[in-house]
């Protein structure tokens, strides 16, 4: 960037950017409802990077007069006030009226300001670590709307906030296409197993005679015949590198990230081995389903010893992941589990769990399917990971002015 183009990246307090803000309304816990008339949108429903995940806002029954000008509008900014600070998203449209959950602040910019600049600028190292610089309290840390709208920030001109935004949502673009395409792979598979395997709606099925609720042929068997759990871990001491997956890096079907560690420095829990096929399961909370299949892993791949991974035997790993995740199994999981306020199942709980295990040559049918799915899945997710490297290490770059996107290049 030339220095002229510098020039023209004022610095100016968030405040004179905002023309209305507020704290997201609080109301009673009896007002949610699974058909209310306005959904809700919580910090659990953004992730780190501002995405809003709109499937899981829930419902609430509510006056909407009474909240009319607490409703989130297209284009506005919010930014988590409480547990992890400061993670900025934009809101769009949605078919229902929406409310900013009581940990979250909205924030509606003026004329001169991109709110997609802004939720890039805050996500931006630069811009975290300008926002944490105003978090309050030792113990539960919070933001304050004075404190953030007093925040040195620049300004460049509109139009390179707008190419900024633009350039950097492509890339979240294609990401949440592949998002998308994944899911759809996963419900696919996992439509078919429950056509076969639950409903007994299988290739040949006029054919074979069903005894005592189970065709001929079939078999109930524990998870523990077909299957080994947590068949090894790390001895306490190792040499080398290792690339560690912990218990809140894993929602439902997938690893979120990992962590490079020299061994002695990595987490006390970082011992149990993995291999290509394995399926982890979080021990603590079966109810939050956070389960993944382990696809052409790395050698040095370890995760937490809070995992029961489960290595397939004697059936194809397509076939017991789906059969490890359907509810059923997590109702057995949630029944089985010890402890208050953190319900945990141990290794055994997944030994003992039984199984309906069908004819081989099923078997072989449904993994001739599923298999490259799983495949696609783990292809697609590498695909994002690189994407999201890419556009990390633009971000900073951008948002420091160091690089200018409009009629000149750099």
């Amino acid at each position: 960037m030339t220095k002229q183009h510098r020039q023209h990246w004022k610095e100016v307090e968030f405040g004179e950017l905002v023309t209305h803000s507020a704290f997201g309304p609080r109301f009673s816990g009896e007002a949610y409802d699974e058909d209310g008339n306005v959904a809700t949108l919580r910090t659990t429903d953004l992730d780190n990077n501002g995405r809003i995940s709109y499937e899981t806002m829930p419902r609430a029954r509510l006056n909407e007069d009474a909240f009319s000008n607490r409703l989130l509008q297209d284009g506005d900014l919010v930014i988590t006030r409480s547990g992890t600070c400061g993670i900025a998203a934009v809101f769009h449209s949605c078919a229902l009226p929406v409310l900013p959950g009581a940990f979250l602040i909205r924030f509606r910019l003026n004329q001169t300001a991109d709110s997609g600049f802004f939720r890039y600028y805050f996500n931006s190292p630069v811009g975290r670590a300008n926002i944490l610089s105003v978090v309050r309290g030792a113990v539960q840390q919070n933001l304050n709307i004075t404190n953030v709208e007093l925040l040195r920030v620049p300004l460049p001109p509109r139009e390179q906030q707008e190419s900024i935004t633009s350039i950097l949502s492509a890339y979240d673009a294609q990401m949440e296409n592949n998002r998308r395409r994944m899911g759809l792979l996963e419900k696919a598979a996992r439509l078919l197993y429950e056509e076969w395997f639950v409903r007994l709606r299988f290739p040949g099925q006029e054919h074979i005679p069903i005894t005592q609720g189970l065709p001929q042929g079939w078999e109930k068997r524990r998870v523990d015949a077909v299957a080994e759990v947590n068949r090894a871990s790390l001895p306490g001491s190792h040499d080398g590198e290792i690339e560690y997956v912990d218990i809140s890096a894993v929602v439902p079907g997938q690893i979120t990230e990992t962590s490079t560690h020299e061994f002695r420095d990595a987490p006390s829990r970082a011992r149990r081995i993995v291999q290509h096929g394995d399926i982890i399961w979080s021990c603590v909370r079966p109810n939050r389903r956070s389960h993944a299949v382990i696809w052409n892993p790395p050698e040095n791949l370890i995760v937490s010893t809070g995992f029961a991974v489960i290595t397939p035997t004697a059936v194809p790993t397509s076939f017991l992941y789906f059969a490890t995740t359907t509810d059923a199994f997590v109702g057995y999981l949630e029944n089985h589990a010890k402890g208050a306020a953190y319900p945990a199942v141990v290794a055994g709980d997944f030994e003992r769990a039984g199984v309906v295990v069908p004819m081989k040559q099923l078997l072989k049918a449904f993994d001739e399917i599923v298999e490259p799915m799983l495949s696609q899945i783990h292809n697609l997710r590498l695909q994002n990971q690189e994407l999201r490297a890419a556009r990390d290490l633009l971000l900073p770059r951008l948002m420091s002015g160091a690089l200018f996107f409009g009629n000149d290049h750099v």
